[in-house]
């Protein structure tokens, strides 16, 4: 059965089988990335922070978890839905489609993991840029922690098998019309599923270009959750803090 891929990442965070596949994800990391990134920010004490794209919360919870007031926002209904058997006085979790301002302010509008670049339309890249420009205060910083697209490219795995418990998932990588592309193939059950993961490719001169027009500054670039300076070549990760 191949679903449809109209809005892929719509669809596809939506099933279990996503956090099936990513299940493995690093906490510890994750957990020293907000440690590391908040310092730096030296957000204020009970700050507010919106995340967006927040999937099940991790971020969110951690964050929480500090002091912090924090709203996770996802599109996923199953990801909201399981987040929000963590809600308490300062964690809320809602529906919410990025691209449109939630209408409140933050001292921190911060944008992990790699979930940016995913839209069929060009110009919901620019949106989300202003709808996080819209949503912070007047000291607040917005931080879009994306991947280093060359570097992915340079060093992608065409094609891989990685098995979860009973179920083999089939990836193959690839670059297709400026986008970066994962197949995900495997049988559940007696039952086929195909998935496909695209990410815009982008750089650093693509977002440097996005935030102009978008009228935010770039104040520092980060290479990796331990935030040291940005190499073209050899970082990981993408990390922006802009205002």
């Amino acid at each position: 059965m191949i679903k449809d891929t109209t809005q892929w990442y719509a669809s596809w965070f939506d099933t279990s089988y996503y956090h099936i596949l990513y299940e493995d994800r690093d906490y510890a990391e994750a957990h020293q990335f907000m440690d590391n990134l908040t310092q730096y920010l030296n957000l204020p004490e009970n700050g507010k922070i919106l995340d967006l794209a927040c999937g099940k919360g991790r971020h969110s919870i951690y964050l929480s978890s500090l002091g912090y007031d924090v709203t996770g926002v996802d599109l996923s209904v199953n990801s909201i839905a399981y987040a929000k058997q963590h809600e308490n006085e300062k964690l809320h979790f809602e529906v919410h489609d990025m691209c449109r301002p939630f209408n409140d302010q933050f001292d921190a509008v911060f944008n992990l993991f790699t979930s940016f670049g995913y839209f069929d339309r060009t110009e919901d890249n620019l949106n989300t840029i202003k709808a996080i420009r819209d949503d912070l205060n007047e000291s607040g910083f917005g931080v879009i922690d994306f991947m280093n697209s060359d570097y992915v490219i340079e060093n992608l795995v065409p094609e891989d098998v990685k098995t979860v418990g009973n179920i083999d998932f089939h990836q193959k990588r690839y670059v297709e019309d400026g986008y970066i592309v994962k197949d995900i193939s495997f049988t559940d059950k007696g039952e086929d599923f195909q998935y496909q993961e695209r990410v815009k490719a982008k750089t650093l001169a693509d977002f440097e270009a996005l935030f102009e027009e978008a009228g935010v500054y770039l104040l520092d670039v980060f290479g990796d959750y331990k935030l040291r300076k940005f190499h073209k070549a050899t970082s990981e990760r993408l990390i922006m803090i802009f205002k």
